[in-house]
């Protein structure tokens, strides 16, 4: 019999999976105080923005630090408010995202994560009769996963223009939906420039360049491939432009592909609940018939690399390898 063709694997990033290093790096991380998921950044952000009183004029009380806090959605009711100041607001509250992020991120601190290391060690020692890696796609901006790639396969194909983004490339599309930090002075076709981020907010625009080559491309990996391996990203409701890329693949594809969530079981429960009309939304209780038995694991990314990389290569192949070992001892 003929063998199977390989199936064809892209990832899509959230802020959980760079949180995932810290907390694999700390696992008693203070959350309020280190942790990257929205809701901590948005919760020191804002409490950093009310010490200003430019920033809190006029917006004082709707500017709270208490409950579950949505910085996106309040960035975008104070654009929309037009109330005096708002543009700087805006602006302070975006600058002030960058520097916490990067704040934390440390060059020292980065330099001992593995789990993204890990996953393309996976990849590499996988035999492509299993499963291809099509390419990977990022919500975040900072560069963890860009230096995972770096060490396994070079400088990172992210598809900034149609020249590059050829077949014949051999690179696997690293497409970070939202921009990076580090794209300062890159060059596209022979020009340095460098490129802003699509900064937090609900109402993103991509129409300008290289977005829409990046968002174009991303579509075009949707379509082909068998699954969509989530980590650490909840789906949320504010990247609408996210949930309508998704939508636009599975209306060009006969079958619909795998969304297997990379997170809590009761996180994928609710990303099902949501978003029903996707028919392969699987849990991570789901996957590949109990991959992972834990319903919630302290760190899930870090728990289905454990079994993800026993199941495909063996107990005894993982322990020779230089990071994947790190998630089985």
């Amino acid at each position: 019999m003929p063998e199977a063709e390989p199936k064809k694997i892209a990832y899509l990033f959230g802020a959980g999976a760079t949180h995932a290093e810290l907390q694999n790096l700390s696992p008693e991380l203070i959350v309020e105080k280190h942790g990257l998921l929205i809701k901590d950044v948005s919760s020191r952000v804002i409490e950093k923005a009310r010490r200003g009183k430019k920033y809190l004029e006029n917006v004082e009380l709707v500017s709270g630090t208490s409950g579950s806090l949505n910085i996106e959605l309040l960035i975008s009711l104070i654009e929309n408010s037009k109330i005096y100041g708002w543009e700087y607001k805006t602006r302070r509250i975006k600058t002030l995202v960058q520097k916490d992020i990067e704040q934390i991120l440390s060059k020292s601190l980065i330099r001992r994560f593995y789990l993204h290391k890990a996953l393309f060690e996976l990849h590499k020692h996988m035999a492509q009769t299993k499963e291809e890696l099509i390419a990977l796609i990022s919500l975040n901006y900072d560069d963890i996963l860009d230096q995972a790639y770096q060490q396994y396969s070079g400088p990172p194909n992210y598809c900034f223009s149609l020249e590059t983004d050829t077949n014949s490339s051999g690179s696997i599309p690293l497409l970070k939906l939202h921009g990076s930090f580090n794209w300062e002075r890159v060059k596209i076709r022979g020009r340095e420039r460098t490129i802003e981020i699509i900064p937090l907010g609900s109402t993103k625009t991509y129409l300008h360049a290289p977005y829409g080559v990046i968002w174009n491309r991303a579509l075009e990996i949707l379509i082909k491939c068998d699954a969509l391996r989530v980590i650490g990203c909840s789906l949320s409701q504010n990247d609408f432009h996210l949930i309508d890329l998704l939508f636009k693949a599975h209306l060009e594809r006969e079958t619909p592909f795998d969304m297997e969530i990379i997170s809590s079981d009761e996180t994928g429960q609710a990303i099902q609940g949501n978003y029903g009309f996707f028919p392969r939304i699987k849990t991570l209780l789901e996957l590949e018939k109990h991959l992972v038995p834990d319903r919630a694991p302290d760190n899930p990314f870090k728990a289905w690399l454990k079994y993800k990389g026993i199941a495909m290569l063996g107990e005894d192949r993982v322990k020779r390898t230089r990071y994947l070992k790190k998630v089985v001892d």
